[in-house]
């Protein structure tokens, strides 16, 4: 059975690591990841005359929803080659949408494949001292801001994704390495059907 594989969190709780090392412990598999678009979003701002931040209302109406479109498409294409497509992005909105979820689903089903989303559950201080530890001008904003970003974001388990009940939701712990190498070696034991 063919697998979209989506690893999702919000900012800095260790999806792209996380989701590197899952690929290269998986067989068959194309890793993409949606960061890589971002120099395409960073010309978008530039042709427009805006400043480059990516918690902004230009972003959000001209930018974020074209991403997400661009990497999916990618994905269900990969699937017609490859077994599994995995991707790394935060999906913060998408996976708590039923019908996003639904529609997901019924794309892949056409193709013969399942939907896996893997939720990296990180405390927020943790990802705080990450976003400083990485240093990337995409979290400029988040960073001199982060009383009011940190409010915004939902670090809840997305349960939409589990209403059926059907194995759909895996749960990564990315606290500390203890958490990290437990979660890495129960789930590539599952996905890998061990």
């Amino acid at each position: 059975m063919k697998e979209l594989i989506l690893v999702t969190s919000p900012p800095a709780c260790g999806k792209t690591f996380i989701s590197k090392q899952l690929a290269k412990n998986l067989k068959h598999v194309v890793y993409l990841d949606k960061d890589t678009l971002i120099v395409l979003s960073k010309q978008i701002f530039v042709v427009a005359n805006q400043e480059y931040n990516r918690s902004s209302d230009f972003f959000e109406e001209n930018i974020r929803d074209y991403e997400y479109y661009a990497i999916v498409d990618l994905a269900l294409e990969a699937l017609d080659y490859n077994d599994i497509a995995l991707i790394n992005a935060p999906f913060t909105r998408e996976i708590r949408d039923r019908q996003y979820i639904h529609d997901l689903k019924a794309r892949l089903a056409e193709k013969g494949a399942v939907l896996k989303v893997i939720w990296v559950e990180t405390d927020p201080e943790v990802c705080h001292q990450r976003m400083i530890e990485r240093n990337s001008d995409r979290d400029t904003w988040k960073l001199e801001h982060w009383d009011e970003y940190i409010a915004g974001v939902n670090f809840e388990i997305p349960e939409v994704i589990n209403e059926d009940n059907d194995g759909t939701l895996m749960i990564f712990k990315n606290s500390s390495q203890d958490e990290f190498n437990e979660s890495m070696k129960r789930i590539t034991k599952e996905l890998l059907g061990e």
